[in-house]
């Protein structure tokens, strides 16, 4: 990747593991079965990209922009997403195992999230508002002082959300949810 400018190029099945490229602009590009595990990818702009069936675990993002950006069936875990810049920031996530990602502080507004595991992330005072959580894992993912406002958590399972601690006006839950709610006033639901 020497030159700066990447348009509407498709990169597959490379291996970039532990490199560092940035300051580069990835615009309309693909990339497919690419290992990106540890590469430094701070301080690049990548808009209307496509990832799919890529590793980009313990990915470094720091001020990177990522702009209506598809992530398909790769692995993310450990990824701060809470350095990238934050204006333009939209991603959507389908079939990604996205364990112990953080996106704190981070607007996320009508972000999609399909069929992740999401163990363990952080979401601490981010904007989820209308984002939707289908058939999501959130074992342990973390919810404090978050707008949920609309968000769609009507598939998603062994989430455990404080209503005193996040916005979650016309969020919606199934009966089978409601549990995670319930959580910390230590009740037996049946």
């Amino acid at each position: 990747m020497s030159e700066k400018l990447h348009e509407d190029k498709v990169y597959e099945k490379l291996d970039y593991t532990g490199q560092t490229h940035r300051f580069h602009e990835f615009i309309s590009c693909s990339f497919s079965g690419c290992n990106f595990s540890g590469t430094d990818l701070s301080d690049n702009h990548f808009l209307d990209c496509k990832f799919e069936n890529c590793n980009l675990s313990l990915t470094k993002f720091k001020n990177a922009k990522l702009n209506n950006i598809r992530f398909e069936n790769c692995k993310i875990t450990g990824v701060d997403f809470a350095v990238c810049n934050d204006m333009f920031l939209s991603m959507s996530f389908g079939g990604c195992i996205l364990d112990y990602a953080n996106f704190s502080e981070r607007k996320l507004k009508k972000t999609s999230f399909s069929h992740c595991s999401m163990k363990e992330c952080d979401f601490t005072g981010s904007d989820l508002s209308q984002s939707i959580f289908d058939r999501c894992d959130l074992s342990a993912a973390i919810f404090q002082q978050c707008n949920l406002e609309k968000a769609d958590f009507r598939t998603a399972t062994y989430f455990m959300i404080d209503p005193e601690r996040n916005r979650l006006k016309k969020a919606k839950f199934s009966t089978d949810g409601l549990a995670g709610l319930l959580y910390k006033y230590d009740l037996v639901i049946e």
